[in-house]
């Protein structure tokens, strides 16, 4: 996002380009970029979102034709996560008799509501953050002067990418950090 459109607007300037060619050129590279972005995104959790749903058709169906080893195979999942197999039966028969898909869907297939396949709200965002990345580069050449927009625009887009970059280590550790204390 960042480098595609730095890099667009680094090549359309290199070839003498008028500064008002390379903010259309830079433009057109958000835009574009944000759209190919959505697309592919909802494509793919489009598909997610269709193996889910076959995934729990599929449970629908061993549901009403096994039930007692669906029962046995709730339970075999709740001992391995350290429960008596005494207490896993009793979880697994009151579970399955509140909602037996909904249980077999979060603890077997591991699909929550919370969790099931948005596509698009998946392509929102990421047109969004293709877009939020894009206008970086787009803003430094807006306000770079035609001379000095080639240095400046790979100047910063190294600085954005170096932020990004240790803003994304420090999430990364402060999350593993956070998995220990409560883990």
């Amino acid at each position: 996002m960042l480098l595609a459109t730095a890099s667009l607007i680094i090549g359309v300037a290199t070839v003498h380009a008028s500064h008002k060619n390379v903010l259309v050129a830079g433009v057109a590279g958000l835009v574009a970029g944000a759209m190919s972005m959505a697309a592919g995104e909802y494509v793919s959790v489009h598909s997610q979102a269709d193996t889910e749903k076959a995934e729990l058709e599929r449970e629908r169906a061993e549901l009403k034709t096994d039930d007692r080893g669906e029962h046995k195979e709730l339970a075999a999942i709740y001992v391995s996560r350290g429960l008596e197999p005494a207490l896993a039966k009793q979880v697994a028969e009151q579970l399955m008799a509140h909602d037996a898909l909904g249980a077999h869907a979060r603890d077997e297939l591991g699909i929550s509501a919370s969790l099931s396949a948005r596509p698009i709200q998946a392509a929102l965002t990421s047109a969004a953050s293709f877009a939020v990345g894009a206008a970086t580069s787009l803003w430094v050449a807006t306000l770079s002067p035609a001379t000095g927009l080639i240095p400046l625009v790979s100047g910063t887009s190294v600085v954005f990418l170096a932020v990004l970059g240790g803003l994304a280590a420090y999430r990364s550790a402060w999350k593993t950090k956070c998995c220990e204390i409560t883990c």
